[in-house]
């Protein structure tokens, strides 16, 4: 619906990211219930693995913990540490 998955905000094209739920090297594929639209920054944090970078996308984003929530269970299927918060 033109929304980000995690924060629930109206995307414009230029802040839209396609992300897969379960990654292509997980077995995930680009099959439509696979495929979650989110806001740049947010696939940005998902994929994150410095804690400055983590720190300064949470800062940028100030998601709620509901929503660091969802992207923690982004992050456990890309293989990555949860985010503290």
């Amino acid at each position: 619906m033109g929304c980000c998955d995690i924060t629930g905000e109206f995307l414009y094209a230029d802040d839209v990211h396609c992300h897969h739920f379960t990654p292509r090297k997980e077995g995930g594929n680009d099959s439509f219930d696979n495929l979650r639209i989110i806001h740049k920054n947010v696939h940005r944090l998902i994929h994150a693995s410095d804690e400055d970078t983590i720190g300064r996308y949470l800062m940028l984003l100030n998601l709620k913990a509901r929503q660091i929530q969802k992207v923690n269970q982004y992050r456990k299927a890309c293989n990555l540490k949860p985010i503290r918060f």
